[in-house]
Formats: C-alpha cells, structure tokens, sequence
C-alpha cells in the first residue's frame, strides 16, 4: 500500500512510523511546505519521497491530512479534486465540525474520513515522531455514514495497525467533547504560564523550586501556537462555554480563601476527586 503523509512533522510522521514498522504502508510519500521537514523525514525513515501535491497524490492509495486544522480545512477540496473513487483521505485534526463542513457537496466527499487520533505532545517536527506514540489511545472517526465503505475498511484498518482503541462521533459533538478533554487544558496551561512568568521574573528560581506537579501542568504550555490559535479558531464556541465554565470554578475558589470558608475549600476539593473514579 502507497501512503502520502501531508505534514511530515510529530503527528504525520509518527503515523507513517508506525504504519511502515507494521508493514501496512510499503512507500511513503512526503509533503511538506518546510523542505528541511522533508531532508529530516527522509533521513529518519519516515518517508521514502518527496513529492509534489499532485504527484504524491497520484501515485497513492491513502492520503493523510496532518496539518493545521485551517490549513486542512482550505486545502482538503483541493486534495479531493484529485483522487478517484479507489482512493482515501484522512485528516488528523482536532477540531471536525469546520473541516467536514468545507466538503460536506464535494463530489468525492465520500473518499474522506474524519479521523482524530487522540494523541500529541509539546514537541513538533519529524524529529519529535515515535512509532507507538498512538497505542492504547482513543482514535475518533466522525460522520462514518458519510463515507465509502471501503474508505472506512482503510481508516479503520489504519487505527488498528496505530493500536488505537477505536470510537465514532458525530463532528459536532466530536468537537464539544474535546474542548472538554483537550482545548481547555491547553488555555489553562498556558494562563498559568503566563501567571508564573507575570508574577516570578527570576528565572533561575522557577527552574530551581518548579515541582514534577508543576511542570506536568505547564507542559502543553509548550506547544507551538501555529497549531493551537487554528483549533481555538475553528472550535471557538465550544472552547468559550468551557472556557465560562472554568472562570465560574475558578472563582469559587478564589471566594472561599477570601471568605476564609475552608469547609467550602474543602467542599469543592472533595467533589474535584471524583475524577479518581474516572481517570486511574
């Protein structure tokens, strides 16, 4: 099977890492705006060519979208515009709603399934890709009744050789759940940066004093806004209720230590842990 992996950076490359150590794709096409991503790639293995959109796009069965959601959600009708009915596109974003709306007429809608694979780190670039980042995740298909059956066969045999534990959702709610899950502990990591970098202007002493607590926090603090500022764009309402959520739970914090209502402190702690029963 002939893959073109578009994005050849931490989730792209990471996916055709994968998929070649198992023998399901056995030529990797590469394409990627970033030339040194393509040097990069090629050396590490992950990919066998690069080529041009069109030509890499020719010469596969499957195509992976692994960009930017505003970016996949552009160039998506395009890559449609290409293949024939024996051919399948994926996309790996975050955000469905937005992307599966751009091609929701298209004439080869049916060639394309909306995937997220539930995994990513800080990192970026081909040099960031490990094979078994995906295994034991969720893997997301949306809208699996607006795709070929065939194309299906192919995404989930994908999700299979990643190792992922497969679940479907409509795009909407797929988008909802993981301002939940996801969005919001990105904007939260990246307030509390912001706050620490605010209030301690000595470097040297957050380095020194930051816990394994508060550096697990502050990881996805880390992660390039090139990818954020476009699934924050595309999944803006969902982000904002949760967004109001939290300010709301914020607050009641910050009004028990003001009242000095430690019952209350505790109250909302105890009821925090629930989440053990959920999360183990």
């Amino acid at each position: 099977m002939k893959l073109t992996i578009i994005g050849v950076g931490l989730i792209g490359g990471s996916i055709a890492l994968k998929l070649r150590e198992k023998h399901f794709a056995d030529y990797v096409y590469g394409v990627d705006q970033n030339e040194q991503h393509l040097v990069e790639a090629k050396e590490l293995g992950i990919i066998d060519e690069s080529l041009s959109l069109e030509k890499a796009i020719q010469n596969s069965d499957l195509v992976i979208l692994a960009i930017p959601v505003d970016s996949a959600r552009k160039l998506l009708p395009a890559i449609l515009d290409l293949v024939t009915d024996k051919q399948t596109v994926m996309d790996v974003g975050s955000t469905k709603a937005g992307i599966v709306k751009g091609v929701e007429n298209h004439k080869n809608r049916s060639r394309f399934v909306a995937f997220h694979p539930m995994w990513g780190t800080e990192n970026s670039g081909p040099k960031s890709a490990v094979s078994d980042s995906f295994s034991g995740r969720a893997g997301v298909i949306c809208d699996q009744e607006d795709s070929a059956p065939d194309a299906l066969k192919m995404a989930r045999q994908v999700a299979e050789y990643l190792e992922m534990n497969l679940l479907y959702m409509e795009s909407e709610s797929h988008d909802i759940h993981t301002a939940y899950i996801s969005h919001i502990s990105h904007i939260t990591s990246y307030a509390l940066a912001n706050t620490v970098l605010e209030k301690e202007r000595e470097e040297d002493t957050i380095f020194q004093l930051a816990s394994s607590g508060f550096s697990s926090t502050v990881r996805l603090a880390k992660s390039h806004p090139e990818m954020w500022v476009p699934i924050f764009r595309q999944n803006k309402e969902n982000v904002l209720d949760v967004l109001n959520e939290h300010i709301t739970q914020l607050r009641k914090f910050k009004s028990a230590l003001e009242k000095e209502n430690y019952d209350y402190l505790e109250e909302l702690i105890r009821n925090a842990n629930k989440i053990r029963g959920i999360l183990r």
